[in-house]
């Protein structure tokens, strides 16, 4: 992904992905674009909201040039534990107290030294509220 670094409450990433949206729009990058993605580096419950990073970013090819103001973010490969989200933005934070208080304990899957990430599958642009479609995706260890 090319991405938009943000530092700061993880609520507030979507200043950066409307920057983000408005260099993709004034370079014409917009059909190099696969999909959106945040990324989220480090525990809410560990750190100060102040000093989270986060980077909101556009899924790109490999062969795409990255944009000066912009740098360039990758997952980590392997095996991920994916929960999908449907609804507002605004309703991610139980599916999150779900996923990490609930399933990944009951799983036994052990989670990855890796950024937690979302991919979302369409734009609130377009898209009611409530017919929003996240995925929510935990690396997993090997």
């Amino acid at each position: 992904a090319v991405a938009l670094r943000h530092q700061g409450p993880y609520h507030e990433i979507g200043k950066a992905f409307e920057q983000i949206s408005a260099i993709f729009t004034s370079r014409g990058l917009w059909p190099n674009a696969l999909g959106m993605i945040g990324i989220y580096h480090d525990d809410p419950s560990l750190k100060p909201e102040a000093e989270l990073l986060s980077h909101a970013g556009v899924i790109v090819a490999d062969n795409v040039a990255v944009p000066d103001e912009l740098e360039e973010v990758r997952t980590a490969a392997g095996q991920v534990a994916v929960l999908h989200f449907k609804g507002p933005y605004a309703g991610l934070q139980p599916a999150y107290d779900y996923l990490f208080g609930t399933w990944l304990p009951q799983s036994g899957i052990e989670i990855a030294d890796a950024p937690t990430y979302e991919v979302y599958l369409n734009s609130p642009a377009e898209t009611a509220p409530a017919d929003l479609r996240t995925d929510i995706c935990v690396p997993m260890r090997r």
